[in-house]
């Protein structure tokens, strides 16, 4: 591709898929618009980092437009689902992206690559694994001694509060959150978060040190505690464990003393992201007032630009009082010849417990998903949208109903809207169950439990050969035989052996448990 295809491909990518939502099919070369002139290589780069290795970059300063090149379809899928609820900003601009027509980029002869290839690898020189890891932490290359899963988080500039919701859905974006506390010390917001995996928190510390909540303000300083784990006693607006759903609420004091009120209220201090009064706490009247056109702190890459639902209180987390979210997901462009009822509530059940599934009886690639709540519901979402299933990818979106209605006595219904709200088969049913730590995305190593002692390498791999799985590698625990790793040669091979073969009756009254796996073989 040369400079000028380059640039009438950019023409079609803007008219082909305009609109927010990226109706153009996934790829890994994603089209950035309204990119600032005077934007650097590396900060269009850091963009993608957090969801995984860019492989390449083309600048089209002159149009304000870029192409920026991820190492997978996933990667990339991740990318434009994280981005499109949330705005991303270069140097304090909004900045659009959604898939391109290009399935990859070819830039070896155009002039002016010299520096992006320079600036890709110096990235690509300190990525660690899977963690992208930008310049100022090349020397915390993998992962040091006593960076455990818990993040020690000081907001700085607290123009506005910031909740625990809203915490939550910054930080669950990086890995399952398990626990948050948030507490006032030396006059200043801290948080305590725990993730279920180090990993997860490494992640989140990369990406998020130095970033502010809202618009110049609000900024996160990152740091990872000396605690390996927190202890919640009470599930209310400070403290919050997900694991246990069971916790009292205590005697809770409002987010905000009445006295600090007016400072919150003070116009012209920067515009207000809330909505009126479904916002924080009603003792915060906040003015709705002309922005100010305050700079960015310096070294933070723009706003975390929060999308308005979340500001004004509408979140997602299961127990906290009088806040309403959608626990139904609408689930589209399934292979209809494939798909089961049975086979969406394993697979989701992997996320969260299914209550009721129903794919819809006139257009059998569309289908809707009750989750138990809204958090699992947003889970479920996030991991599942844009994974291969059957040869189709999968999309998963919020949908607009509240519940699945069970077909009435005597309509026809072909048994596709079932009940599971009393299934056997749910993970999660048991309060601070581990499964709750236990969740992963999609990937091609499965995790085996519930194994009887009789069963062999050979009858397993041969069971998932059966399935039509290929088996690359298998290997049992050292120490708990009743568990074992199986590696297939795609994700999507995996995806569909685990809706085939968990809760497969081993005998001896055993039946095979199958998830994700974070490790490989």
């Amino acid at each position: 591709m040369n400079s000028s295809t380059s640039a009438t491909a950019n023409g079609s990518d803007s008219k082909k898929c305009k609109g927010d939502r990226s109706p153009c099919s996934p790829s890994r070369v994603l089209h950035l618009r309204k990119i600032p002139s005077d934007v650097t290589e590396a900060e269009v780069i850091s963009l993608g980092l957090p969801f995984g290795k860019v492989t390449n970059l083309l600048m089209l300063k002159g149009k304000s437009q870029a192409f920026l090149e991820m190492a997978s379809e996933e990667a990339a899928v991740t990318m434009v689902n994280y981005y499109t609820p949330v705005t991303p900003h270069l140097r304090s601009q909004p900045v659009y992206i959604q898939y391109s027509n290009h399935r990859e980029l070819k830039t070896d002869n155009l002039p002016n690559q010299a520096r992006t290839q320079a600036a890709l690898q110096a990235v690509n020189a300190v990525q660690s694994g899977s963690l992208a890891i930008t310049g100022a932490f090349t020397t915390e290359v993998g992962l040091l001694p006593g960076q455990g899963s818990v993040l020690r988080i000081v907001v700085e500039n607290l123009f506005y509060p910031v909740t625990l919701e809203v915490l939550y859905q910054i930080f669950s974006k990086f890995g399952t959150v398990l626990k948050i506390i948030t507490f006032t010390k030396n006059n200043q917001f801290q948080v305590l978060l725990q993730y279920a995996d180090p990993m997860n928190a490494h992640y989140a510390k990369m990406a998020l040190d130095g970033q502010n909540v809202y618009n110049a303000c609000c900024t996160l300083r990152i740091d990872f505690s000396k605690l390996t784990g927190l202890n919640v006693k009470y599930n209310n607006d400070k403290s919050r464990d997900f694991t246990r759903l069971d916790l009292p609420s205590g005697d809770g004091q409002p987010s905000l003393e009445p006295n600090m009120a007016p400072a919150f209220g003070t116009p012209g201090i920067i515009s207000s992201p809330y909505s009126g009064p479904a916002g924080f706490a009603p003792a915060v009247g906040f003015a709705q007032t002309a922005s100010l056109s305050v700079p960015a702190v310096p070294g933070a890459l723009g706003p975390l630009g929060m999308p308005t639902s979340a500001v004004s209180g509408r979140m997602t987390i299961p127990g906290v009082p009088g806040v309403p979210g959608n626990s139904v997901l609408l689930v589209s462009n399934l292979n209809s010849e494939a798909i089961t009822p049975h086979g969406l509530f394993i697979l989701f059940g992997v996320y969260g417990d299914v209550h009721r599934v129903k794919i819809m009886f006139n257009k059998k690639e569309n289908a809707l998903v009750q989750m138990a709540d809204a958090t699992q519901a947003q889970l479920a979402m996030s991991h599942l949208n844009g994974q291969k299933l059957y040869g189709k990818v999968l999309r998963a979106t919020l949908s607009k109903h509240q519940t699945v209605q069970l077909p009435r006595e005597g309509q026809e219904d072909q048994g596709l809207t079932k009940d599971y709200s009393n299934s056997p088969l749910h993970r999660f049913k048991k309060p601070g169950s581990k499964n709750f730590q236990n969740i992963f995305p999609p990937s091609a190593t499965l995790h085996l439990s519930n194994i009887p002692p009789s069963v062999t390498v050979d009858d397993l791999k041969n069971l998932f050969v059966g399935a039509g799985s290929t088996v690359k590698a298998f290997k049992f625990f050292q120490k708990d035989r009743k568990m074992a790793l199986i590696q297939l040669s795609s994700v999507e091979e995996a995806v569909q052996a685990l809706i085939a073969l968990h809760n497969h009756d081993l005998g001896e009254k055993h039946h095979l448990r199958v998830s994700f796996s974070k490790s490989t073989i």
